[in-house]
């Protein structure tokens, strides 16, 4: 049986630019929620999903940490030792887009760590840009135990009209019934960017996935597209460019992807 915590949100993401000069866009798509430990039993109840195997939706170890060859799981409890976390965690859930035909874009993934009891522990945001690199964010668990928050320095190459030397600030819950992500961006301690990931719990099945493939087709290369698109209209209303070659000093920590 696959996992009640297993689903799908059907997603709308939103970016408001403040600074240098107001920009602002929304867009809809959806994004599965798979608990690893039965992802085996998820994918052979949705003949069209698959794992580390070529199907029109596959999660793809390659596509996350790449550690060892020990599964996705294992090289994130192997990424918070050695970043000095000091629990393990028994189950993982993430939040992410598979990939779509074989190809992937993944602008953020979001790994839920829990302990055997079921308490969340931490959170690890995975973020990527187009020139294939991903970066993981350790979030902590918030005061209330209740969400994760953390303002952090980005040293990320993401958009080349965002400045490398910025701090990214995570704010989000567990998901539930809905789904609520929150990213903003600061510059000398003033928000400069704004960004949500809102959506709403549907069920994991054939029916459910083929009903939301059709309604956003082709959803990753919409993804891509949309992202690029954006650039050219911040670039046609002069916001400065910054080029991925400048300032390596504040691009770390990032690893690429292997395909």
């Amino acid at each position: 049986m696959s996992s009640p915590a297993s689903c799908l949100y059907e997603c709308k993401v939103m970016h408001r630019r403040l600074h240098p000069k107001v920009h602002s866009f929304v867009y809809r798509m959806f994004l599965f929620h798979l608990d690893l430990d039965v992802l085996a039993s998820t994918t052979a109840h949705i003949p069209f999903f698959s794992q580390n195997a070529p199907n029109i939706y596959s999660l793809d170890d390659r596509d996350y940490f790449q550690i060892h060859s020990r599964g996705i799981q294992e090289n994130v409890r192997t990424f918070l030792q050695s970043e000095g976390f000091p629990e393990r965690p028994t189950k993982i859930h993430l939040l992410t887009l598979p990939r779509l035909l074989g190809y992937t874009f993944n602008p953020i993934s979001i790994f839920f760590c829990f302990d055997a009891a079921g308490q969340p522990l931490v959170s690890v945001v995975q973020v990527g840009n187009t020139f294939g690199e991903l970066k993981p964010y350790i979030v902590p668990i918030n005061r209330t135990g209740t969400g994760f928050v953390l303002r952090t320095p980005k040293n990320y190459y993401v958009s080349p009209f965002s400045e490398l030397n910025l701090e990214f600030e995570f704010r989000f819950e567990i998901p539930g019934n809905s789904l609520c992500i929150l990213i903003d961006d600061y510059v000398d301690g003033k928000k400069n960017l704004v960004s949500s990931l809102t959506g709403k719990r549907l069920p994991l099945n054939a029916p459910m996935l083929a009903s939301l493939s059709l309604k956003y087709p082709l959803i990753t290369l919409k993804v891509i597209t949309l992202i690029h698109w954006e650039a050219f209209r911040l670039w046609l209303k002069k916001v400065p460019f910054r080029m991925k070659e400048s300032h390596p000093e504040l691009q770390q920590g990032a690893f690429r992807s292997r395909d």
